[in-house]
């Protein structure tokens, strides 16, 4: 078995045993793999297309009997799908999975580039829309969703607040943010000083109400966290224990859920909140999610996402 590699994770089609990917050759209607993007290919789409990421939204695909359900992409605050998902999106293309990607949450402050600003409720309807389309187009009973930080918040928006539970197979959540965070203790702080209430008002003046939605103790997150996490699709979060971003790292797990922490496999892998859109181990313990593979699954430990980032 070849050891996994960054330049080869094109190829994941799965996990058919308990550490084994497999080569997968393109689809009918791919004459060849997509090239899967790095962190620098990231950073440009970030500018330059901020609107689209290579293997997401063929609106003429038609999910497979292997894989019956189209994996929709949520990128994080402050984020896009062109730089959230150069990596993942073409890598799911490849192994042969419908993927569409979009952008929420844009607001004036955004100049078209900056997604997740707008309240967690409006840009949780954006998504709930673009999920009907998604299954509309397909045919699809269901979706698969993989969200980073607010983008798996969504996720959960979507399941609790818009009847997505009997419409969703696997939710994968990358440092996801639906309990809540303390901003690694700066909402604690502004809270003992008095200054939690002007940077909220500061925040949404400037475009950016759902920096105070996705604090602990939010009317929003108050709201979402009373619901139950509804039975039916199957949980799988990633962690990090070097997030400074959704903290305390460990509020990101759902109950009932696989809730993962890189750290328990890879030791020496130090991939911070934002690194994980690019850490090996992270994507492949996501494909083998979504093709319901082994819940012992056991990633190998090489190609490590950024650092602390």
């Amino acid at each position: 078995m070849r050891p996994l590699r960054r330049s080869t994770i094109t190829s994941l089609a799965g996990a058919a045993t308990a550490g084994a990917f497999f080569v997968c050759a393109a689809g009918p209607a791919q004459a060849a793999p997509l090239p899967v993007g790095t962190l620098g290919d990231s950073v440009a789409a970030f500018a330059l297309h901020p609107d689209s990421v290579a293997g997401a939204n063929d609106w003429s695909c038609k999910p497979t009997s292997e894989h019956p359900y189209p994996v929709v992409l949520l990128p994080g605050t402050f984020e896009n799908i062109g730089f959230n998902f150069a990596e993942l999106s073409p890598a799911l293309k490849n192994a042969g999975y419908c993927v569409f990607a979009t952008n929420y949450g844009m607001s004036w402050f955004s100049a078209g580039r900056i997604g997740g600003m707008n309240s967690e409720t409006s840009s949780g309807n954006q998504v709930s829309a673009f999920i009907s389309q998604v299954l509309a187009s397909t045919g699809a009973s269901k979706v698969d969703i993989v969200g980073h930080s607010q983008g798996g918040s969504m996720g959960i928006n979507y399941i609790k607040l818009h009847g997505g539970a009997t419409k969703v197979n696997t939710y994968v959540g990358w440092g996801q943010s639906s309990n809540g965070t303390t901003l690694s203790g700066i909402q604690t702080l502004g809270q003992k000083l008095s200054l939690l209430g002007l940077f909220n008002t500061g925040a949404t003046l400037f475009g950016a109400p759902s920096l105070v939605d996705q604090q602990v103790g939010s009317a929003y997150t108050n709201q979402t966290t009373a619901i139950p996490l509804p039975s039916g699709p199957k949980y799988v979060t990633i962690q990090t224990e070097n997030d400074e971003v959704v903290t305390p790292y460990a509020t990101q797990s759902l109950p009932g859920a696989q809730n993962i922490v890189i750290q328990r496999f890879c030791p020496t892998d130090h991939v911070g909140h934002v690194g994980l859109n690019w850490d090996s181990p992270t994507l492949q313990l996501t494909l083998n999610a979504l093709a319901g593979g082994p819940s012992n699954f056991t990633p190998q430990c090489t190609g490590f996402g950024p650092q602390y980032l």
